[in-house]
């Protein structure tokens, strides 16, 4: 069926007038003329009572004048979906954070995102950087935050921020009745309460030797997330060392921030995504993360 002549009918049906529907279509009236009987001949009826001295829609010709109109509509929406979609402006970007970074790192570059893109469906969930990783490779989630750094074939990750790693004490510690900065030294052969290295060896090994550059003392307790951890320093387990906003968001009773000696313990926050072409919605998302500037409402 040729679309061409839903549209000159429905022009025509709007004009109610040969000539002036063959200007606004920039064709001929003949040729107009023409298109609509052939119009009429693949349908198999009449649409315009030609009996008087001017033309009429039949019945038939109201129902295909309706129609051409609904029918025009939905092809311009649906021109206009790809066509976002080809641009990144719309369709649906699965996204995955890391429990160690909820705050303004991550938060705000998919907050800038959404400002950016409204048309695009975000579906968000949080994970840890092994399982975002694995979750990435396994095509399940299209970028994932992670603690870098990181190696894993078939996926490109890049740095979109850093943030201090500070100290967890129980408020019973004698650390935690000083003030200022704590020494290196001081914590070397302290309890440590950690999660498990398996969860993110490169966040892991990061803080590791930073905090601890002579060797970590014993871990008395791992636990699987920042909760339990915190949990586990306010019982007076240990001492733990934690990214700063994670920190100050599970901040519980028991438990006191210090920051360590400079050079000051930092990690960085990656995102990851597969390498090779990606669809327009993952590559505008990951081009705004590298991107230098962000707008006000990005991560310092």
């Amino acid at each position: 069926m040729d679309l061409r002549r839903w549209h000159y009918f429905a022009v025509l049906a709007e004009e109610m007038h040969f000539t002036k529907a063959a200007a606004r279509l920039f064709v001929s009236q003949p040729s107009l003329s023409q298109q609509i009987r052939a119009f009429e001949a693949e349908l198999g009826v009449a649409l315009l009572d030609r009996t008087g001295p001017r033309f009429a829609l039949t019945e038939a010709g109201r129902v295909a004048a309706e129609q051409a109109r609904e029918l025009l509509g939905h092809l311009e929406r649906a021109r206009g979906a790809v066509t976002a979609a080809g641009r990144g402006d719309a369709g649906r970007l699965r996204i995955a954070y890391t429990r160690s970074a909820p705050g303004p790192l991550a938060g705000d570059l998919v907050a800038a995102y959404r400002e950016r893109y409204p048309g695009v469906e975000l579906a968000l969930e949080t994970g840890w950087t092994s399982l975002n990783l694995a979750r990435l490779a396994a095509g399940e989630i299209d970028a994932g935050f992670v603690r870098p750094p990181v190696t894993a074939p078939g996926l490109e990750v890049a740095v979109v921020g850093s943030e201090e790693v500070l100290l967890a004490l129980p408020s019973a510690h004698a650390l935690a009745r000083r003030r200022g900065r704590v020494r290196r030294a001081w914590i070397a052969a302290e309890p440590v309460v950690f999660w498990p290295r398996e969860n993110g060896p490169g966040q892991y090994d990061a803080i590791s030797g930073q905090v601890w550059p002579g060797g970590l003392p014993p871990i008395v307790r791992e636990e699987p997330e920042d909760e339990q951890l915190m949990r586990a320093v306010a019982e007076g387990a240990g001492i733990a060392a934690v990214p700063e906003h994670r920190a100050r968001a599970l901040r519980r009773r028991g438990v006191v921030l210090r920051r360590l000696e400079d050079p000051a313990p930092r990690i960085d926050l990656g995102l990851a995504w597969r390498a090779g072409p990606v669809s327009p919605v993952v590559r505008a998302f990951v081009d705004l993360a590298v991107s230098p500037r962000r707008g006000p409402s990005a991560p310092p």
